[in-house]
């Protein structure tokens, strides 16, 4: 059972795809870190990295279990949209306290 060109293209792409995902979310938790070092507006103790990486993570892995779990085109589509929407939903009430 051979691979095809085309499957292992597919499969190439995919790797791509997912090295990138996780690189950008590695360089979005050192953005902070690298803004301290110039301002003092952006002060993170050890307990913000902490949450913004979980939060990294767990947008990572259900982006990735979307990927993996849903085949038709557009269910991963609304899948990861509803994932990123949450996300941004979790930062901001994180951020300046929407629902308090």
């Amino acid at each position: 059972m051979g691979r095809t060109s085309a499957g292992s293209s597919v499969t190439s792409a995919a790797r791509r795809v997912r090295l990138i995902g996780w690189g950008a979310a590695a360089a979005l938790l050192a953005l902070p870190a690298i803004a301290m070092q110039f301002t003092r507006e952006a002060n993170w103790g050890p307990e913000d990295f902490l949450a913004m990486g979980a939060m990294l993570l767990a947008l990572g892995l259900g982006l990735e279990g979307v990927h993996w779990l849903l085949k038709r085109r557009t269910a991963r589509i609304v899948g990861a949209a509803l994932l990123i929407f949450l996300f941004f939903a979790w930062w901001a009430e994180l951020a300046v306290g929407i629902l308090d």
